[in-house]
């Protein structure tokens, strides 16, 4: 195998692992206001990921830096031409990773609430805009000679695009249901587990639509349906886990789904990394974006010695805070009290 073909693989393999695991992180913030009954809710919610959201992000700033490094003229196109969108989703996993923090740090109900929204808004972002951003790649942009990105913003916005959005919102969605009913326990557990049997039934719907269109109308390969149908098995198979509260099979077949959506992006994508609709000839591909093979062997010593190590801590975080929560267990507040102006002779 190739350098740049083992990159390309090694991409796909960093880009599966940050959906999967922060896809439940993305559901559990949609979620988090639709599920909770008052504030205890929203914190054991929050709980759920508390240990873990921050270590997920850690594989997205990996893909990144390893398309920079491996695929540098890759990098640049897609981080020019995607720029409003790929801000828009920098910019709400910093506010809600902010948000994540800072909510409590006051007992007072009206900042928390904004904080909250903070969160679900930074949560419902990029859930929509990584479908949209994919899409867009399965379907090709437009580039000049140059490889540079000349579509349009709103090019970017075409009814499969915003399939792909509505699909990664819902089985990120879904994911982050039974995400919550497989670490809580109690009243918290049953709402999600309702919710997340609810859920199931229109992402096997929207999933599947995009799925097809997107093999039949943009995938050059036929080995692609074998991805296709893997998610499509595992989708019909989280319904009726989901319906009989197998919370664990649930889990993992959410997860083996969005693996499989993963795997058809990318070999879809093969041999191209950004293909170009106006004129194939103009396409980024796995050769012509690639790095020295000089800089593609460093990086995989390098890659062939830390990646274990991540894979390794990062299990035994998950082993650590294995454990289910309960309501009961919230501790009170120990946020400061709110000053008010009025009545504070040092705010004057």
């Amino acid at each position: 195998m190739d350098l740049p073909l083992l990159w390309f693989l090694i991409i796909a393999f960093f880009w599966m692992g940050y959906l999967v695991l922060e896809g439940f992180d993305f559901g559990v913030g949609m979620l988090m206001r639709p599920l909770s009954k008052g504030d205890t809710d929203r914190r054991l919610i929050i709980n759920t990921i508390g240990p873990v959201w921050d270590g997920n992000e850690v594989w997205l700033i990996v893909a990144g830096a390893a398309t920079f490094a491996a695929f540098p003229e890759w990098y640049a196109t897609m981080f020019s031409g995607f720029y409003l969108p790929l801000l828009a989703i920098l910019a709400a996993l910093i506010i809600r990773g902010v948000a994540f923090e800072y909510r409590g740090k006051i007992n007072d109900d009206a900042w928390r609430a904004r904080w909250d929204w903070a969160i679900t808004i930074g949560s419902w972002v990029p859930a929509v805009l990584w479908g949209v951003a994919f899409a867009n790649f399965v379907r090709g942009v437009r580039l000049d000679a140059d490889h540079q990105m000349v579509s349009g913003f709103f090019e970017l916005l075409s009814p499969f695009a915003l399939l792909g959005g509505a699909t990664t919102a819902l089985l990120f969605a879904l994911h982050g249901a039974i995400f919550i009913s497989l670490k809580t326990d109690g009243e918290m557990r049953e709402r999600a587990g309702r919710t997340a049997a609810v859920l199931a039934v229109p992402t096997l719907v929207v999933a599947g639509a995009f799925a097809v269109w997107a093999q039949v109308a943009h995938s050059a390969h036929t080995w692609t349906w074998v991805p296709v149908g893997v998610a499509a098995v595992a989708l019909v198979a989280v319904v009726f886990a989901t319906r009989a509260r197998r919370e664990g099979w649930a889990f993992t077949l959410s997860a083996l789904t969005i693996a499989a959506v993963v795997v058809f992006i990318f070999g879809s994508l093969y041999p191209n990394v950004l293909p170009a609709i106006n004129d194939p000839a103009n396409s980024l591909t796995i050769s012509n974006a690639s790095s020295t093979d000089y800089t593609l062997t460093i990086m995989t010593w390098v890659a062939a010695c830390l990646t274990p190590l991540i894979l390794a801590y990062q299990g035994w975080t998950y082993w650590v805070f294995r454990k289910r929560l309960t309501a009961g267990a919230i501790p009170a507040h120990i946020g400061l009290p709110r000053r008010d102006p009025a009545k504070d002779p040092a705010s004057s």
